[in-house]
């Protein structure tokens, strides 16, 4: 290899200089015009990280991938009564894709000392995303250490199927041990006729069906809150109303260390942030979600809450900065490594 030649005063080489570096130059080339050497490691593909625990107070806590699929959008998802193309100029804005996007779906597993609590049981075979994109929860706990006997409680946002869909497996409950916490407005709605009512190509009409086949039939091993309501020490059920008729977030403290598990108050962490008046496809009540994310989203902009936002990037745990009228979604790096 050369030596860098010396630069004379001024920073300028002298003809001596360039005329050798240029010969040194012309003779390295015979290297790089022969054959391209393979790697003797081949390509591995993407191997995505599926869960990620950090300490809330005494309790620790595990955000679990139950699946990764890109998808269309984010638009009608966020932004339904926009123009796509306004959409696609906020996507182009922050340098993301304006036509498609991975959506995260990331169940919450708490450890109090004292239960197992998870937040959500995923898509399962017949969620949004089955398998082999999704319905990946019981892998991912295995992953993390845990097993579907060791889950306590199961406490349940909402019945959307990518929420309700991991509850059995082959027609068995999956955390065979556990109890089920929701919403009894919740509860209450999908267990009526109004859902079912609907067309059958509607997600109220599915969600309804999946109710039906999942959840309904562990009614038994079921309790009901309502908000304000107290699932264990240390959590309690927040209003969060639109998404669905009973919709709830849970509010996780610890030793003065707190975390709103917000469930589906976001659909992308850009869009739905920077615009919470644009209507979500999936919101039964356009307006009342327009105003629970409003108001979820303050809260936790001015208590400077840590959040577990479902349908963020995994792994799905973040902060939330006002932004005038709007807000920004800020993904946690180091915050809560203490």
């Amino acid at each position: 290899m050369s030596r860098t030649p010396r630069p004379l005063q001024g920073g300028l080489l002298s003809r001596r200089q360039a005329l050798a570096s240029a010969a040194a130059m012309l003779a390295a080339p015979a290297v790089l015009r022969a054959a391209p050497a393979m790697a003797e490691a081949p390509a591995l593909g993407a191997a995505p990280q599926v869960f990620q625990r950090f300490r809330l107070g005494s309790f620790e806590v595990t955000s679990l991938l139950d699946a990764s699929a890109m998808i269309d959008g984010p638009w009608p998802i966020v932004g339904q009564d926009r123009p796509p193309t306004e959409v696609e100029q906020l996507m182009r804005a922050n340098l993301l894709p304006e036509k498609r996007f991975r959506p995260g779906f990331s169940p919450l597993l708490v450890n109090t000392g004292r239960e197992l609590i998870l937040f959500d049981a995923g898509n399962g075979t017949e969620g949004f995303v089955p398998p082999p994109a999704g319905g990946w929860l019981v892998k991912s706990l295995a992953t993390a250490g845990y097993t579907p006997e060791q889950v306590d409680v199961v406490v349940l946002t909402h019945a959307h199927p990518d929420h309700i869909g991991g509850l059995l497996t082959d027609g068995k409950p999956t955390f065979p041990k556990a109890r089920y916490v929701v919403g009894a407005t919740e509860f209450d709605f999908w267990k009526g006729d109004t859902a079912l009512a609907m067309p059958k190509e509607s997600n109220e009409y599915r969600s309804a069906v999946m109710f039906r086949s999942h959840l309904l039939p562990l009614a038994d091993r079921t309790s009901f809150v309502d908000p304000e309501g107290e699932v264990v020490s240390g959590i309690r059920a927040v209003k969060a109303h639109g998404h669905t008729p009973g919709h709830l977030a849970f509010h996780i403290e610890s030793d003065g260390q707190r975390l709103l598990a917000w469930g589906d108050c976001a659909h992308h962490e850009v869009a739905s942030l920077a615009h919470p008046e644009w209507h979500a496809l999936f919101d039964q009540d356009k307006e009342a979600g327009v105003a629970t994310r409003r108001r979820i989203y303050d809260m936790v902009a001015t208590d400077r809450l840590a959040v577990a936002a479902y349908h963020s990037s995994f792994p799905s745990i973040g902060y939330v900065e006002r932004r005038g009228d709007a807000y920004r979604w800020i993904p946690v790096t180091y915050q809560l490594d203490f």
